[in-house]
């Protein structure tokens, strides 16, 4: 049963930041991914994102047979019927905006679905979550916020501080989520959110993209694939299982090196905090892994129609909500 119900239901991952390349989109296709939220800018200013776009716009040509650009709902849902993997382009900060407002539009323009408010620290809109003293969305971050809006680009609270996400969710006339995230009361971590955090977000109409990111589980490296279940299952006992989908935060391909620049504020500054040992959890190594999350869910005792959503069915909801029709 596992086969047949991966194979035929939608897999949409919220955040993956792998070191892409042909073995990537390669391994997408092995896993059955539909689609994903896939990172082009982390600590990156305008030029530097528009490179990235440039190199991502490459790939879109050189391996069309394996994955698409995405600006639609109907894009990933297409995407499914012809084996390929929609990509949604992704940032996780706010910093390729710079200080125009008229960013906004361009990057929606060039494809661009989903945006971080901030990543780890202070920017020009908010707070991170390493940042000392949140002090919340700054009043040029509310015309960020109503101009995604009015473009239908996705607010992304995973990495933001708990004032400025709460006042993006005040502020925001449509949906926002933590893409990539775990619950705080199993495993304290600046990164995790606490059952308020997620119960707020939920019940203003949001969502939780839940993380298997080792660092952010309670047994680190030691974890496995039923650990992330059980972790998944947690959020969607505390908040609905319509509020609920898989944001991996897979890092496939990266090495040490990768891992020391994104604990650096800025890439280059202060240290925030230590990884340690980074090894996913066991059953779900590699992208390509994706059927094994199916079937721990099923050992889990999980409903089809659970499964569906979760994996899937509930990030494309919030899509459609997001972007239209």
């Amino acid at each position: 049963m596992t086969s047949s119900l991966h194979q035929d239901m939608v897999v949409f991952d919220g955040l993956i930041v792998s070191n892409w390349s042909e073995a990537i989109f390669r391994d997408m296709r092995r896993g059955g991914l539909t689609g994903a939220n896939c990172t082009v800018c982390v600590w990156e200013g305008f030029t530097a994102t528009m490179q990235n776009l440039m190199r991502w716009n490459e790939w879109f040509r050189a391996h069309a047979d394996l994955i698409v650009k995405t600006r639609s709902v109907a894009d990933i849902r297409r995407a499914k019927a012809e084996g390929r993997t929609a990509i949604v382009l992704g940032f996780q900060n706010v910093s390729a905006f710079e200080d125009q407002i008229g960013s906004v539009q361009v990057f929606k323009d060039l494809g661009v679905g989903i945006v971080q408010m901030a990543y780890n620290t202070q920017n020009l809109i908010g707070s991170g979550c390493y940042e000392t003293r949140d002090g919340g969305l700054s009043d040029f971050g509310r015309d960020i916020v109503a101009e995604m809006n009015r473009v239908g680009m996705l607010c992304d609270l995973s990495h933001v501080g708990a004032v400025t996400s709460r006042d993006v969710i005040m502020v925001s006339k449509k949906p926002v989520c933590y893409s990539h995230t775990l619950p705080a009361v199993l495993k304290p971590h600046p990164r995790n959110k606490t059952d308020e955090q997620m119960r707020f977000i939920a019940d203003h109409g949001g969502f939780v993209g839940v993380t298997m990111f080792p660092p952010f589980l309670p047994k680190g490296p030691d974890s496995t694939v039923d650990d992330y279940v059980a972790a998944i299952g947690h959020v969607v006992n505390l908040i609905g299982e319509d509020s609920v989908g898989i944001g991996t935060d897979f890092t496939q391909g990266y090495d040490a090196a990768f891992f020391d620049w994104i604990t650096h504020d800025k890439g280059n500054g202060r240290k925030l905090t230590d990884f340690g040992t980074v090894r996913n959890p066991e059953g779900i190594r590699t992208i390509g892994d994706y059927p094994n999350l199916t079937a721990a869910m099923q050992r889990a005792g999980w409903s089809e129609g659970r499964i569906r959503k979760v994996m899937g069915e509930n990030w494309l909801r919030l899509l459609t909500e997001v972007w239209g029709g």
